[in-house]
This record gives structure tokens, sequence and C-alpha cells, in this order.
């Protein structure tokens, strides 16, 4: 299995860093499909908007519900998230060379979001590449078993990776 994760617990940087993987592993000549996600800061708001764009080329999707300026529980719009789902999932079907998915989340840990999609892309032996926070390790650990290897936070480190097991794969 081909699978390896991103975590880090300065807010935003997995996103940043596979954000600019996503670049990088286009210009090399892969062909990712996935979603990397942006905040978007609100004026007057306790949390931030949430864009997934959707690899390779767009669109973007906003994916946080307007609960009002204090809002501070779950803001996340699962049907946006779904269509976002649909979006990779059908990209996926198209052909790919990897899987980059910006967050193993509540979702995921549940068995729902993206979780289909990761397996579909590891069963066609794809290799995937996730971001997970500290709150839903445990249940990637659950998911992956010893079969996830961590990367670190840095651009570099995540193209390497995938470079390298393009060419083993070649």
């Amino acid at each position: 299995m081909r699978l390896a994760y991103v975590t880090s617990d300065e807010k935003g940087l997995t996103d940043r860093v596979l954000g600019e993987a996503a670049g990088l592993i286009v210009q090399s000549g892969l062909h990712p499909v996935g979603v990397v996600q942006t905040n978007v800061e609100r004026p007057q708001r306790f949390h931030c908007d949430m864009d997934l764009h959707i690899l390779p080329g767009g669109p973007v999707i906003n994916i946080t519900q307007d609960l009002g300026a204090n809002a501070r529980g779950c803001r996340l719009d699962a049907g946006a998230l779904e269509n976002a789902v649909a979006a990779v999932s059908t990209r996926l079907a198209a052909g790919a060379d990897l899987l980059i998915l910006n967050k193993f989340g509540k979702h995921e840990a549940e068995g729902r979001g993206f979780r289909p999609v990761i397996a579909e892309a590891l069963e066609r032996g794809l290799p995937v590449i996730l971001g997970v926070n500290a709150l839903n390790l445990a249940a990637f650990h659950d998911f992956a078993g010893d079969l996830g290897e961590v990367l670190p936070a840095d651009p570099t480190p995540i193209v390497d990776w995938c470079l390298r097991l393009w060419a083993e794969a070649a």
C-alpha cells in the first residue's frame, strides 16, 4: 500500500504544504486528483471559510455554512463536501497518477466523506497523500493500520516521495 500522511500542530500549515506540493507535483508531469484547501479569513468571524480546490484545475467548492458571526461549532456544509467527493471520484475514475486530500477528517473517521475515494485509489495501487490533524490521528491509524507513512510538513519530501514511488512503478 502506498499511503502517506502529513500532520502539523501549526494551524493551516498542512493545507498550505499540501497545496504547494500539489502544484509542484503537477509541474513534475504527474497527474494528481483530489482536493487542497484554502482557508479564507472573514472579518468579525470566529472561524474562517474553507474552500476546496478540486485537483487538477478546479472548480473551487466552499464547504462552509454561514452560521453567523459568533458561531463556534462545526460549520461544515456536508452537502458541499459530498459534491467535492463526487467530483474527485469522477476524476479518479477518468485516470490519475495519485490522490491528494487535504484532510482525513471527522467524516472519514466515521466511514463517510472521502473514505471510499481513498479506498478506491489504494485498490488501484495509486499513491495517496492525506492531511491528518491530531483530533483524527487515532481514527486514521485505525483505518490505515501500520501502512501509513508519515511525511514532514514540507512540500519537497512530499514531492520526492511521489516521484520515487512513480519511478519504482515504471
